[in-house]
Order: C-alpha cells, then structure tokens, then sequence
C-alpha cells in the first residue's frame, strides 16, 4: 500500500525555516501545509509568502490540520529534543530536526527509542553533506584517490559580535544554544568524522573572548581518530571584524584536499586532479545554506515512498552528537577525553526551566 502523501509543517520561523519552506515547496510529492511560531509576525511572515496557513499555537496547528505528518522542529536548539518528542507522543508525527540535532547524547537514545514506539521516523539535518566539493573528497577517500588520510584540520574564524548573541535570549547559553563548537562549528565536526572516521579520544580547550556570554566563543582541540589518523580542531566567532575562514583540509596519503567557502562550499586544493577544484565548487552567495536542503527533501520522500533508508540513521547522528559532546567534556575535565564514553558534559544541554519556558507553547 502505497503512503498518503508527506505533509509537512514547520515550527520555528527563523531565518533557516525560510530555506525549509523553499525547499519542500520545491521538492516533488511533498506538501507544506503550516508553519509556527510563537511571534505572531514571523508565523504571518513565512504564511503570506507560501500562502498557507500560520499559527503562534502548534497545539492548535495540529487540531486544526490533522492531515499533517511530518514536523520541521528548527525551535531554538536546546528545545529540540522536547518539541521533537512531544510532537511524536501527543501527536504522531515524524519530525525533521535542524542542527545540531540534540544537544545531549542520551536525547538521540530518548528520541529515536520512542520514534521505533510509535513507528515514526527522525530525520537530522546535516545538508553541507550534500555540498558538490564534499561529496567529491567523499569520493576520493572511497575509491583510494587520496589513499589513508594522514591529518584532519578544520578552522572556522568567524565573527559574531555582542549584538548577534542579543538577538534572543536563548543565544549564548548553554541550556539552549551551546557556544562557537555547537551553533556554528557543528557542521564541521559532522564533515571531520563523517570524512576521516570514529574518532576516539579529544582534548578540548575553550575560551570566551570576545562576547560577554555564558558559552565558549573560541577552542582549540587535539583529535585523535582510530587507525593512524590525528586531527585539529580551531573554531571562533570571536575574529573581528568580519568572517574570514571556515575550511576543512585532509592531509592524505596521495595529496592534499581543502574544502571552505562560506559554507563548505569550495573545493580549494584537490591535488590528484586539480581540475575538480572548480567542477566541484559551489556558488552559495545567494544562500549560505546552499543546495543542501533540496536534496534532504528528496531522499526524505525516496525514504517515505520507496523504502530507500535514509543516509542519516541513529548510529551516524549518535556520533557526532557524542564527538560535539565530548569536546565539552574535556574542557570541563582538563584532560582527554573518550568520545564513547556514556559521559556527558554537565554544561552542554543543561536544564533550565525559566528559558525554556520562554520558548514552550502553553497548553490550551
């Protein structure tokens, strides 16, 4: 029998949710039926644009479009994992959640654990994965081109001022948003492990330097992956005055790749042939979100109407959650830390119930 048709609604209207919306209008055999906010004008905003209905409530979205079987949660990040299990629970619908996922190891568990309950699905949002210059080191790294990949770097040297983490309060906190590593270096890590391989052990260390905020806006790491392979970790939103890196390079057993761009979006150095450089480079100017968003909606619809898994599963979005996880964790230790540990960080995802419930839709 085939599956009634995707309908999809969207809570959380940011400025991502926009490219959300784009995305499903554009994708074949899916359907955006709503979005959702608690400001009224950001719900309106999204709803006049792709003329379709907009409420403040998700209860109440809900009741008034059962028809609705699938969630976009891109709340703030420390409400992902309640929104995302309630919307499962109460209401019976899969979700789509936005980076970094969740902010805690054990919420992936909670989260996919009750999904297979209620036989509802979980798809993470990782799209820089989908980026042309990424799939084509991808590549090179399956096939033997690079051969074994010797050293790991990422650097993103970005500036976010004062102003930035002012614009609600749930920035710069580590109850609801985590710092420089988990809100702008999450894709990053995704690439580092997801290119180079299960990391094992990392020593982390952070500062916050240029922002009066509770969470780090600078670290520095040590990776160390299985095998042979040793990695390092910079990332900042404390350069001044304007963005200026954001790369991932693999030093390789037969030459050299560097990914960067704003968004991981350039193939800048690929020594075994360099003329991929600029086959493989993508212009994001018109979106620092690029292309990626697009192709999540195809294989969601591939998944849901010709069983075609999805190429994020638990395992995968585990992992990364508990790299992001563990670099925290070696801060707060001052010394390495095991990426696999059953450990979690006591700062990254930590309650706090009077911002969170600045972010709760009250029940009716």
């Amino acid at each position: 029998m085939k599956n009634e048709e995707i309908r999809i609604a969207v809570i959380g209207c940011g400025r991502i949710s926009g490219h959300h919306c784009r995305s499903i209008v554009a994708a074949e055999g899916i359907e955006l039926v709503a979005v959702c906010d608690l400001v009224e004008s950001k719900a309106e905003a999204y709803g006049k644009e792709f003329n379709i209905p907009y409420f403040v409530n998700y209860r109440e979205m809900f009741k008034a479009l059962p028809q609705i079987n699938m969630v976009v949660v891109a709340t703030p990040s420390g409400m992902h994992y309640e929104h995302a299990t309630e919307i499962m629970r109460l209401y019976r619908k899969s979700v789509i959640v936005e980076k970094p996922t969740f902010m805690r190891p054990s919420q992936v568990m909670e989260t996919y654990a009750l999904a297979t309950q209620m036989g509802l699905h979980v798809f993470p949002v990782f799209q820089n994965r989908y980026n042309l210059a990424v799939q084509r080191v991808r590549q090179a790294l399956s096939n033997g081109e690079l051969g074994d990949v010797r050293i790991v770097a990422v650097r993103v040297r970005w500036c976010r001022p004062q102003r930035y983490y002012e614009l609600a309060p749930w920035r710069g906190t580590y109850a609801q948003d985590g710092g420089a590593l988990t809100n702008q270096g999450i894709h990053h890590i995704d690439l580092m492990r997801n290119l180079a391989g299960r990391v094992k052990h990392v020593s982390a260390s952070m500062r916050t330097l240029g922002a009066n905020i509770e969470v780090e806006d600078s670290v520095v790491a040590t990776v160390i992956f299985e095998g042979n392979t040793v990695g390092l970790l910079e990332v900042t939103t404390a350069a001044r005055p304007i963005d200026f890196e954001a790369s991932i390079s693999l030093v390789c057993e037969k030459g050299l790749a560097q990914i960067g761009g704003i968004a991981v979006n350039e193939l800048q150095v690929f020594t075994p042939d360099p003329s991929a450089c600029m086959a493989c480079s993508e212009d994001f100017s018109g979106s620092i979100y690029g292309n990626g968003h697009r192709e999540i909606y195809k294989d969601i619809a591939d998944f849901w109407y010709n069983k075609v898994p999805y190429p994020v599963d638990q395992r995968d979005c585990l992992n990364t959650i508990k790299l992001l996880d563990a670099f925290y964790r070696s801060d707060e230790l001052g010394a390495w830390a095991d990426v696999e540990s059953d450990e979690e960080s006591s700062r990254l995802g930590r309650p706090d119930e009077s911002l969170a419930n600045l972010y709760r839709t009250p029940f009716s």
